[in-house]
């Protein structure tokens, strides 16, 4: 019997909460976030740092470590360090306060409406582990960040799709008058847009790849899994484009009506539930423009997911490529 036969298969362990959502093989780059805002603090003397006791898991540590007189841990106290952070704007600061999505949104919503967008300050909200990249289950997993904050006055929301977005995102979100929320991707983060020309611009879409037969419209870490579909799918000559929407809020309406208008199967993608996130963003915008074009949403469904490995549980809900592959090839 040959080694190949005996070796055990690998077995899938439970994730945890720093797991890594790169795929085998891909490159990375470790805490981009982090080292991002370190950089940029070299430059500006007014960013600050805050963390609700997750700095370690925010990758704010590498900012704490490089500028220790300019971070705040706030301890397990979302709404404090939300409330903290709106003083430390007001008297001309900008703070990046950083914890999980789901305590950013669930636990601390009012703080961050009342004390930070209302009065429209330059709070930079960091929310981590946003959607399925954790296995911890519904109380870490934030499924539905985007469809609580989206109707936040003034808030400007992002989801970048790895290293290089996060890296270009953070000096234009300290750059930007008002509230913003990042939706993070921490650890070692997939290393993908420098291989296609990307400039990350608030507020605008950008076409990563043209084809003629499909159009993928994707946000955070599924214009990754949309680009890896899409030069697949190639070999059984479908032809993908894809359309990168790293700002969520405001949307590049005018983008999204102009490349949906060319008769391709259009498939939306996002790390976040089917239900008021960026399936229903394109959804109203081509309903208010009058465009009668139908689109499949890939995205979690309406339900609190399981907990367990994250790639048996990005293949159960559909975020994985090959779930990916598999629908388009069912609609086409």
């Amino acid at each position: 019997m040959t080694a190949r036969a005996t070796a055990a298969p690998r077995r899938l362990t439970t994730s945890a909460m720093i797991a890594s959502i790169a795929e085998e093989g891909q490159r990375t780059t470790k805490a981009p976030f982090g080292h991002a805002l370190a950089r940029l603090a070299e430059e500006r003397p007014e960013i600050v740092g805050l963390s609700a006791d997750l700095a370690k898991y925010t990758d704010m540590h590498v900012f704490r470590e490089a500028h220790p007189d300019r971070f705040f841990q706030m301890g397990m106290a979302e709404q404090s360090m939300l409330g903290a952070a709106a003083g430390l704007a007001e008297v001309g600061l900008t703070p990046f306060a950083s914890t999980y999505s789901v305590f950013a949104t669930r636990r601390a919503y009012d703080f961050l409406c009342l004390d930070i967008a209302e009065p429209g300050l330059n709070v930079n909200v960091v929310g981590a582990l946003p959607g399925l990249t954790t296995g911890y289950g519904p109380s870490h997993q934030a499924t539905e960040d985007l469809a609580i904050l989206r109707g936040m006055p003034g808030l400007t929301i992002v989801d970048p799709a790895d290293s290089v977005d996060i890296e270009q995102a953070v000096p234009a979100l300290a750059a930007t008058p008002g509230p913003t929320y990042l939706r993070l991707l921490r650890g070692a983060v997939p290393t993908v847009l420098d291989e296609y020309d990307y400039r990350f611009e608030l507020g605008k879409a950008a076409e990563l790849r043209t084809g003629r037969d499909v159009l993928f419209i994707s946000t955070g870490l599924m214009t990754t899994r949309a680009l890896t579909a899409a030069q697949e799918l190639a070999a059984d000559h479908i032809d993908a484009a894809v359309l990168h929407v790293p700002t969520v809020k405001p949307l590049d309406t005018e983008a999204i009506l102009r490349e949906t208008a060319k008769g391709r199967l259009v498939v939306t993608l996002e790390n976040h539930t089917v239900i008021g996130g960026l399936a229903e963003s394109v959804a109203s915008c081509l309903a208010f423009a009058g465009a009668g074009v139908r689109i499949v949403p890939i995205g979690l469904p309406d339900a609190f997911l399981a907990a367990g490995a994250l790639p048996t549980l990005h293949d159960r809900y559909g975020l994985s490529v090959a779930a990916i592959k598999a629908r388009v090839r069912e609609e086409l």
